[in-house]
């Protein structure tokens, strides 16, 4: 076996090479995914992608129950032409072009590339602001207009990381009925089948919380961008729990699931004033992303009150338009590629399932990814801000 290209392209084209020159009989047993493992000495996850490409590529066939066999020449021509197999292309769907979301495509595009599938890529955010806010409706009328467009395309699977909200069930029961393979992004549907990969949103709110609470920040108000998606919900749970496990009150002012990046500048000072003017202040913001770190940062200037001398910021993602580590006091950071590369991987898994005749959605599955959380103290450079002269 050569040495360039990833492991399991090269198993690949080895095999392939193999059944070109006959040297498995059409229709008997294939190699089996541990004796692959052994043979060419690999992880069970790259011996798997390389047999699942293969049953996608139609090259070999899974009858369940019994394995995997080598599809005789009539099997491969039909499965050349079988509804799976339309065109070689995935189709990406994204709401919102920042840096998170580029990192989860660049992870997409890597997994596409090296199995040789095209992408079509589509931006569902019909308006983005500074403060990385998107137009709630005219984002999922542009969504669904994109699903349909990739199913009048024929396009082998979907991947979409969806706006807030759910899309037309029309669209998604069409997209179910013709078995077109989806796998979800950063966050999930609840109540509906479809296989997700997302961080653990849950441990992003629950572990932030946690090191603002070592910190001695025992009021903690939480700042929102997006309101109606299940990442939000969860971190919402994750930093609720952490709350009740050190003993401390579910306070409503400080818990409210509010958009403050959706406010104008004036409502997000006058929010700020309420919170910071209240008999018990926050000392600590647990913020969305990125663009509500940088929007709180500028508001709390323009208040006069300094960071991180007055009050800490904490922010859960890397969406935004720097790093947020310098201003922030802790940091989530997310598997962003990891995310991307392994939604191809579970796209690549479905479609196999579908050219072997089965149902792709007969057992969605979520995949959690772990996120790490980073310090002020781990970057050479930190941030302060320089508060304007209160009148």
């Amino acid at each position: 076996m050569g040495t360039s290209g990833p492991k399991y392209q090269r198993i690949k084209d080895e095999l392939r090479a193999e059944v070109a020159r006959d040297e498995y009989e059409a229709g008997a047993p294939f190699i089996t995914q541990n004796q692959l493992r052994e043979r060419f000495q690999v992880s069970s996850t790259t011996a798997v992608r390389a047999l699942n490409d293969l049953v996608a590529e139609g090259l070999l066939v899974r009858r369940r129950g019994q394995g995997t066999f080598v599809a005789d020449a009539g099997d491969r021509a039909a499965a050349e032409h079988s509804p799976a197999h339309r065109s070689g292309v995935i189709a990406c769907i994204i709401s919102g072009q920042g840096p998170y979301q580029s990192e989860v495509l660049r992870g997409i595009e890597s997994g596409c590339a090296e199995r040789g599938m095209r992408l079509f890529f589509s931006d569902s955010a019909v308006h983005m602001t500074e403060t990385g806010h998107a137009s709630h409706d005219a984002s999922l009328d542009r969504q669904d207009k994109a699903l349909r467009q990739a199913v009048g395309d024929r396009v082998d699977g979907i991947i979409l990381y969806p706006v807030q909200g759910t899309p037309d069930p029309d669209v998604l029961d069409e997209i179910r009925r013709l078995r077109i393979p989806m796998v979800l992004v950063d966050r999930y549907f609840p109540g509906l089948a479809v296989d997700a990969v997302t961080a653990d949103n849950y441990d992003v709110g629950y572990r932030l919380t946690e090191h603002l609470l070592a910190d001695g920040h025992e009021r903690i108000a939480t700042l929102w961008g997006e309101t109606q998606c299940t990442s939000v919900h969860d971190r919402m749970t994750g930093h609720k729990q952490a709350l009740r496990a050190h003993d401390q009150p579910l306070l409503p002012q400080l818990t409210a699931l509010r958009s403050y990046t959706a406010l104008s500048e004036d409502e997000r000072k006058q929010l700020l004033t309420d919170l910071l003017g209240s008999p018990e202040p926050p000392t600590a913001l647990l913020c969305a992303h990125g663009f509500a770190v940088a929007t709180a940062a500028a508001d709390l200037a323009s208040l006069g009150i300094a960071v991180p001398d007055e009050i800490v910021l904490a922010g859960m993602d890397d969406a935004g338009p720097y790093d947020l580590l310098p201003l922030t006091s802790f940091a989530a950071r997310l598997p962003a590629r990891e995310i991307g590369l392994r939604a191809v991987e579970q796209l690549v898994t479905r479609i196999a399932e579908r050219t072997a005749g089965e149902d792709p959605y007969r057992s969605a599955e979520q995949i959690v990814l772990p996120v790490r959380i980073r310090t002020r103290e781990s970057v050479p450079v930190r941030l302060r801000t320089v508060a304007a002269r209160r009148p």
